[in-house]
């Protein structure tokens, strides 16, 4: 399925003060979402920055939203650091040329081209202040409509009323962002979501700081980015044939351990999957906490709550 994304960042404003590191988050962003871990393609990215060509106006602005979402059916992916400003008529993304009286473009109207989009799914994400007024409609409120269609998530820096800070060349979310594409936030299998970045990105962040925002309807978590994985799918199908059951229990001896001079080969290579599935936390001894000592006294070994699941996924075929 084919992704694209549209990465903008700006520092140099005609009219309101200057930021620091908003080009370089957008960058950094372009560059991490471009491949996965392996090199395989991920998002085909369009960079805007103040510094790359022309000023980036609300006419470019909105230039660039059509052509990243026109007649496109597969992923889209928006970004956007610099300032965002809050109205009484909800906040907006400040442009280039923007001033206090006159900003920009409504965070929403990005939301309503997503809404109107063929795209498969819509990851918009804010670096900006007051992005947590994106996706909010005050006519949807009362109502039992969605403001976002399913498929689009939104990940923002900052709740409505708040301001989003810059520490050390980078937006404080666009670096937590960024350590989650690298793999911080990857699952087992190394899938990093939208779901999974929030949750990273939250739990870093303190009471009394900014306060990241996540809204989704969202019928499945795609994939943002795949990083190392750390188990293989194919070690994880293995977990039927090593448990037939979820609560089985696999019995090891000295034949197991390799420095043993019982060992056997085959068993010795079970082993160290054994031990890729500890370190994953799908496996542990029944009593105590260490392969070698389970095997040498003919322990048993079980899987974790997590090594259930996964081996429910396998079952399913969904690996």
């Amino acid at each position: 399925m084919a992704k694209r994304a549209l990465l903008v960042g700006i520092d140099d404003y005609h009219n309101v003060a200057p930021l620091a590191g908003c080009a370089a988050d957008a960058r950094a962003m372009a560059a991490i979402l471009k491949k996965n871990d392996n090199d395989s393609p991920n998002f085909d990215c369009r960079l805007l920055t103040c510094s790359a060509g022309e000023p980036i106006t609300r006419a470019v602005l909105r230039r660039s939203w059509s052509e990243l979402f026109r007649d496109f059916d597969g992923d889209v992916l928006f970004y956007f650091s610099g300032h965002g400003y809050p109205t009484e008529l909800g906040g907006y993304l400040v442009t280039q040329e923007g001033t206090p009286d006159d900003p920009g473009l409504a965070m929403n109207d990005v939301v309503h081209l997503a809404n109107l989009s063929r795209a498969r799914s819509v990851l918009i994400i804010l670096d900006c202040c007051h992005s947590g007024a994106v996706g909010n409609y005050a006519d949807l409120q009362s109502s039992n409509q969605s403001p976002l269609k399913e498929g689009v998530t939104i990940l923002a820096a900052s709740r409505p009323g708040q301001a989003a800070f810059e520490l050390d060349g980078h937006g404080v979310f666009t670096r937590l962002l960024l350590g989650a594409l690298r793999g911080g936030a990857a699952d087992v299998r190394g899938r990093v979501s939208a779901a999974s970045i929030y949750a990273y990105a939250e739990a870093a962040l303190g009471g009394l700081d900014q306060r990241p925002m996540y809204k989704s309807h969202a019928a499945r978590l795609e994939p943002v980015r795949i990083c190392e994985a750390k188990v293989e799918d194919a070690l994880l199908r293995e977990l039927l044939v090593f448990f037939p059951e979820p609560d089985a229990e696999y019995r090891l001896d000295e034949t197991y351990e390799e420095t043993n001079s019982a060992a056997k080969p085959e068993h010795v290579a079970v082993f160290r999957k054994f031990k890729i599935l500890q370190i994953a936390g799908l496996l542990k001894p029944k009593e105590g906490f260490d392969l070698f000592w389970t095997a040498e006294r003919s322990g048993f070994v079980q899987l974790t709550t997590l090594g259930i699941f996964y081996r429910q996924l396998a079952s399913a075929g969904r690996l």
